[in-house]
């Protein structure tokens, strides 16, 4: 009943920038907190970024210092701004939700399609 749609992702060069969006529709009581990981083949789902409701942001070690994740609590849509790009930031980057169900007790977590990010040197 949860959709979560991501846009943003392409090929940029070493030291390029992207920007990652994704918006959560459907059956939604509320949304805690949202976030991007990412996945390079053979490899395991990584985080990248969280953001909590009230803004309190978590970041992968890799990333602090080029990536930002934002968010718009009204429109349900997480952001992640990608600068400095490498080449090992290549992966598909996955948009999660962690939703509160509706009997208030339990959370569930929804993610996106994913979305291609390739950097190239």
């Amino acid at each position: 009943q949860v959709q979560l749609v991501e846009s943003g992702g392409g090929l940029v060069q070493a030291g390029g920038s992207l920007r990652l969006s994704c918006v959560a529709s459907g059956s939604i009581f509320r949304i805690n907190a949202m976030g991007w990981y990412r996945q390079a083949p053979g490899k395991q789902r990584d985080l990248v970024a969280t953001i909590t409701r009230g803004g309190t942001t978590n970041y992968a070690e890799y990333v602090k210092g080029r990536f930002t994740i934002s968010r718009d609590n009204a429109k349900n849509t997480v952001y992640l701004e990608m600068n400095s790009l490498k080449p090992e930031d290549t992966a598909v980057y996955y948009c999660n939700a962690r939703l509160l169900r509706y009997d208030r007790t339990t959370y569930n977590d929804y993610w996106g399609q994913g979305t291609q990010v390739t950097v190239s040197s």
